[in-house]
């Protein structure tokens, strides 16, 4: 599941890269969501060739943009598989991670979030998480380093159980852990943004 704004430019690529992860570590079937939560760029149009291009590619559109809680909760909803892995569209997380996310999940556990331990992200954006992760953490008594991760796998059962809005997305795996879900982390690739 892979919310959107604003995107074009990287759609095609991740879109590549999805398959020649998921065919490299042979992962079975598997189906590509991507929701476009209000884009007024061209991102739209690339989705429907996509979509047109390769079977396992779907995507839903907002009219505006409704922000991204509102656009996994889109994507969830017509997911059919029972694991879930989102990941942002900006290339900025790896595809290839999917493989060790998954592998953790058929482990036992329910949720695995990412850990971007070196991050390319700007300062301003860098120093918000760390506080956010710090405070989440000392509430929680979930002991994640990287919250904001959104490269992220679930078990659909989790994800039945969430309520998503505003921005709520952030606080999943808080939610599975407070619910008894067993929860991992996962060191993961961040690259910087392309586009």
């Amino acid at each position: 599941v892979v919310p959107l704004l604003n995107e074009q430019d990287s759609l095609k690529e991740l879109v590549q890269r999805i398959q020649q992860a998921v065919a490299t570590d042979n992962l079975g079937d598997y189906e590509i969501l991507l929701i476009d939560d209000g884009s007024n760029d061209n991102s739209w149009s690339t989705i429907e060739v996509l979509s047109q291009e390769h079977a396992m590619v779907h995507g839903i559109r907002f009219r505006r943009n409704f922000g991204k809680a509102a656009a996994l909760a889109a994507g969830f909803s017509i997911a059919k598989g029972e694991s879930i892995v989102t990941m942002d569209a900006d290339l900025q997380d790896d595809p290839n991670e999917l493989v060790r996310l998954i592998e953790k999940l058929n482990a036992g556990f329910d949720v695995v979030s990412g850990w971007k331990q070196t991050r390319y992200d700007p300062w301003h954006k860098r120093w918000p998480s760390l506080v956010f992760n710090g405070i989440l953490r000392r509430f929680s008594g979930l002991k994640l380093h990287d919250f904001n991760c959104g490269l992220k796998a679930y078990r659909r059962e989790v994800l039945n159980e969430v309520s998503l809005y505003g921005e709520m997305h952030r606080f999943i795996p808080v939610y599975a852990y407070w619910n008894g879900a067993r929860i991992a982390e996962v060191p993961v690739t961040h690259h910087a943004r392309i586009h």
